[in-house]
Formats: structure tokens, sequence, C-alpha cells
């Protein structure tokens, strides 16, 4: 029996124990490794300085060190958060609906876990404690195959983490972390009848990878060419302040705006605020000819520029014609993720929600509120940008599927 076949196995054991624990054991685990990380801090630190120096030595850039390092803020952080989840509702039980057939049958429609998932993920080690806590609460055994650049730091929470689940009487194979090398990854994501889902969080690259070659059931998640179109109607300083944090409060993260639509009635007005204002902010724009007639140092976009998720500080922008030519160019371009319009018109905001289809359409606000905690939901797993099960900001009810509990007294069917 191979390695990942051998875990999988055993997280399918694990699976069932936990898919019956109460959610008082299950809380218990979860600030039992909250405590756990804390008291194992140096430890980590430790084995996070590993990954850091190796990271330098290989000459990656500062800003993805900094998403990989760790230091004492940063474990007490990861604490905090699965202390947090233990504080939320737990999802496994609840009736999704219910009522009584005709024939006195009691139906009732009831979530529970998958069972067991495999998370595929990219850098920073925080996901780690986040992936196995969201897991853990919503029932489920999880396989964690984080990046060779983290795997010193994945190992450290890892066994953390499985120590701590054995203290309150859950089997430490609830968590277990997956090796890095590809063929490990490849059978992971072959192992179908063991494993329920994956989920891969990272780039597009990472993501088009599992989609392609998994016989698993696969949840996508994350890759996000977000959108801001300011409508011909639009309230232009609240238009450029909206776009400023859609695109510069954040630019690493999926929500972050990517791209720039402007109405052509309002754009000699708006783009003379937004393009001085978005070079004081650093931001490389990449436009069309009205845009980089408009401005200073405008880069001309290529058509590939609109189909980029930068990641960075730059954005693609354009003038178009009529809300349905903004439309248009989303629909062709927009990754599904979230997209925004600012207008003061009650029917365009109408038109645009019913005809954009993201997993969030905005009116009038940033396009980094799409995110489980901004939401409410307290966690997420990712976002999804998909259509089937779940789509946007996976919460603890989207980590379940559901069975029908069907109660008789002795009906037979005719």
């Amino acid at each position: 029996m191979s390695e990942i076949i051998e875990l999988a196995r055993r997280a399918r054991e694990a699976s069932y124990a936990l898919a019956e624990a109460s959610r008082a054991t299950k809380d218990a685990a979860l600030y039992a490794m909250a405590a756990a990380l804390r008291s194992h801090t140096d430890e980590i630190v430790a084995a996070n300085a590993v990954d850091v120096a190796a990271a330098r030595e290989a000459g990656t850039p500062e800003s993805t060190v900094d998403r990989l390092a760790l230091d004492a803020g940063r474990v007490d952080g990861m604490a905090v958060g699965l202390e947090q989840l233990a504080g939320l509702t737990d999802p496994v039980g609840e009736v999704v609906r219910g009522y009584t057939l005709p024939n006195g049958l009691e139906l009732r429609q009831v979530r529970v876990p998958f069972g067991v998932v495999g998370i595929i993920y990219e850098a920073r080690p925080n996901v780690t404690a986040d992936a196995a806590g969201i897991c853990l609460k919503s029932g489920n055994a999880v396989l964690l195959r984080g990046s060779s650049s983290a795997a010193a730091s994945n190992v450290a929470i890892i066994d953390v983490l499985r120590d701590a689940a054995t203290s309150v009487g859950l089997p430490a194979d609830v968590v277990q972390g997956v090796p890095t090398d590809r063929a490990a990854v490849k059978e992971l994501m072959q192992a179908r009848g063991l494993v329920d889902v994956l989920i891969p969080r990272g780039g597009a690259g990472l993501i088009q990878t599992v989609v392609s070659e998994s016989t698993v059931p696969v949840i996508e998640t994350g890759v996000g060419n977000c959108h801001v179109y300011v409508d011909a109607d639009a309230d232009l300083n609240l238009a450029l302040e909206i776009l400023l944090n859609s695109k510069t409060q954040r630019p690493s993260v999926c929500n972050a705006a990517e791209s720039l639509l402007v109405h052509a009635s309002v754009a000699d007005d708006f783009l003379a605020l937004a393009l001085p204002a978005l070079a004081a902010a650093g931001v490389t724009v990449h436009g069309d000819p009205t845009v980089v007639a408009a401005g200073n140092d405008i880069v001309a976009a290529t058509d590939e520029d609109y189909g980029t998720e930068y990641n960075s500080l730059d954005l693609s922008a354009a003038v178009v014609e009529s809300l349905e030519s903004a439309v248009q160019h989303i629909r062709r371009y927009s990754s599904g993720h979230t997209d925004a319009i600012i207008t003061r018109s009650q029917a365009a905001a109408r038109r645009f929600v019913q005809a954009v289809d993201s997993a969030a359409v905005v009116v009038n606000a940033s396009t980094r509120f799409t995110d489980g905690g901004e939401f409410g939901f307290g966690a997420e797993i990712g976002i999804s940008t998909q259509k089937l099960h779940a789509r946007g900001p996976m919460g603890l009810p989207e980590m379940t599927s559901t069975k029908y509990v069907v109660t008789g007294e002795g009906q037979t069917r005719n």
C-alpha cells in the first residue's frame, strides 16, 4: 500500500469517529489546539526560520517571504482563529428542510460532513491551522498538502494539532500532512473513494492542475479577476474611494480589483480624478487607447492584461460605451469571483446584478468585502468560483453535504 493511500485510509477511519463526535468534543479539540500552538510557539517559529532562510537563499521576493514568515504574534493569531471557530454554530445535524409527507412519513434533510477533505495550498503556513480547524469543526478529517516552501513549518504545526486532538479523545489522524513531492500530490488527486473532495487554494496554475488531473471531486477556489465598473450615473468621488480601496487596500488577495471599466459619458471627468490618485498610490495602469490618452505613464493594455489576476499594484482599464458593453467585457474576462458597479441608478444596479454571473456582485461598495469574515461567517476555507454545491465564501455549512432521514410507522409503497 502506498504512503498516500495509507494516509487516506487512516483519514477515512478517523472521519468515522469525528462524524459522531459531539460539538463539545470538537470545540474542546479546537481549544486544545489553540493552547498547544501557543505553548509550542518557539518550536514552530524555529521550524519556520528554516523555511524562511531557504526561501531567501532561493531568491524569493520579500513580499512572498513575508507571507511565509511566522513570529509569536502570527502564531497567536492562528490560535485565536481556532478559538473563534469553537464559538461558531456547529453545522452538523442542522435540518435544512423537513416536513411530513401525505403518507405520514417524516422527511428531514440534515447536514453531514463530507468525510475526508484534501486541501492543496501554497505558501502561507497559517492556512494549515485554519484549514485543520474548519474541517474539524465541520466534522471532516483533513489531508493537508502545503507547498514545499513551508514544509518545515507545516510539519511542526500539524504535529502540534495532532497531539492536541488526541488529548480530548479524538484520533490523531483527523489531521494529517501529505508529502509535497509531485508523485504524492498526483496520487492524492487520484484517491477517489478514499478522499471525498479536494479544495485547491492558490494561483491559477495550481487550481487548473488540480481540476484537470483529479478524479476526486474538486471545489475550485480563489482566482479573482475582479472588476469595478463606474456607471454613467455614478457619484464620481464615491467611485474613486471605492476603486482605491478595492485595488490598493491589499492588492495581493483574490478579492482585490484587477480591472476598471468607465462609462464613456463620465470618462473624462473620472479619469482626471482616478489616474493621478492611482499613480500616487503606486498603481500601474494598463489602459485602452482612451485611457492612455487621458494620463501620463499609462501602459498600453493587451488582451492578456484584461484577463490577468495581477495580485500586485497593476490595474487594467477601459472605457465602455454603455452598461451593456461593460457587462459584455466582464462576461469575457471575469473569473466569476467579484464584480462591482458604482451607480446612483437603481435600474442600472438591477440590470448589472441580473446580467453579471459572478459569485459576488457588489453595488456601491468595495470588492474587498467578498470574504467569509466580512460576510459574518466567522471563518472560510476559501472562496468558490464554481457553481456546484458551494459558491462564494465557503464557511462551515459549505463544508458539509446532506443526507435524508426518513421516519415512518410501517408505511410501505404501493
